[in-house]
């Protein structure tokens, strides 16, 4: 991989504790006051957003999954709006009326998503498609998970994407479990990236807690998606420290395989990396998470505050505005 600026690798750092904070904090409100939206935290999967989104225009489309939430700040959206969408406050991007893990904002290049399982993988390839008929090069990056990767959306999209030469990268956050099904259960293939050979198009598996692997992968990606080549799998192997969600905090999984998987925490080991390579210093990056934190603590003062939507927007949006330029 070609060498990355400091200030790029700190804003990695500052990103992934960033989505860190912010769900630890979400989920830790969630225990003890009532939050609106039900966390599915992606704790531990930091290095997946942080690695797809640094290379990004402002005109290329993100389409998150459940466990992408830093994606969305890191493309754009702020740490209020984000919060507010928790708190289904008005001035969340949604004002409301979905959750911050499916809200879109066109602004920044962020597709609404749906809480049904990968059904946003279609609409990927429709924003792919628009860009080729539009002659324009962005490119749509598309989220998923383990379990969502034995849905048939997932597969006749990575199809069409790979007849028509669509430059849409399918990004497989491969965390183990479909909610507490381990992978070796529910599918019958090691490396879902194996999957892609089938469709025509590259198939890739990285280590999924390593932000520079990520990052290497998804640059070639997109090259290949901005000349015309074609759509790509990237499989990142990862995985998750918490339950699938806080309504349940029962875990299934066995204790020393989560103690095994935090010691390869994403954050701490590009920390690692830029102490033993001299980037920065423990005063710098502690001075980073300082802010990081402040940046949250507003974030959820901004959300408390913030008035819940009128009754009365209940019907607005609900079907698209008449046209009266036709």
């Amino acid at each position: 991989m070609e060498h990355l600026d400091t200030r790029d690798l700190l804003k990695l750092y500052e990103w992934m504790l960033l989505s860190r904070i912010t769900e630890e904090r979400m989920t830790d409100y969630h225990k003890h006051t009532p939050l609106p939206e039900l966390p599915h935290a992606g704790i531990g999967q930091e290095a997946i957003a942080a690695g797809t989104v640094l290379d990004l225009r402002i005109d290329d489309q993100i389409l998150p999954s459940l466990r992408t939430r830093g994606a969305f700040i890191f493309k754009g959206i702020s740490s209020r709006t984000m919060m507010a969408g928790a708190f289904a406050k008005v001035t969340g991007a949604a004002r409301g009326k979905n959750t911050s893990h499916h809200m879109g904002d066109p602004k920044v290049g962020v597709v609404a998503g749906s809480g049904v399982v990968a059904a946003h993988l279609p609409i990927a390839v429709g924003v792919a498609l628009a860009a080729k008929l539009q002659k324009k090069d962005y490119v749509a990056v598309a989220y998923f998970g383990d379990g969502g990767s034995n849905r048939g959306d997932v597969h006749e999209s990575m199809n069409m994407a790979a007849v028509m030469k669509l430059g849409v990268v399918f990004v497989c956050e491969n965390n183990g479990y479909s909610i507490s099904t381990p992978l070796d259960v529910h599918c019958a293939v090691r490396d879902i990236a194996v999957r892609a050979q089938g469709y025509g198009m590259p198939g890739v598996v990285v280590d999924g807690n390593d932000v520079l692997a990520v990052l290497a992968a998804a640059r070639e990606a997109y090259a290949r998606a901005r000349a015309g080549e074609g759509p790509t799998l990237i499989e990142c192997k990862t995985y998750r420290w918490l339950g699938h969600s806080e309504r349940d905090p029962r875990d299934l999984r066995p204790a020393e395989e989560i103690a095994a998987w935090r010691e390869k925490c994403p954050i701490k080991r590009l920390r690692d990396h830029l102490l033993s390579n001299g980037l920065a210093d423990e005063a710098t990056l502690d001075d980073i998470r300082a802010g990081v934190a402040a940046e949250v603590d507003d974030a959820i003062v901004f959300a408390e505050q913030s008035p819940l939507p009128p009754p009365e927007e209940a019907a607005l949006h609900v079907y698209a505005e008449p046209r009266t330029d036709r």
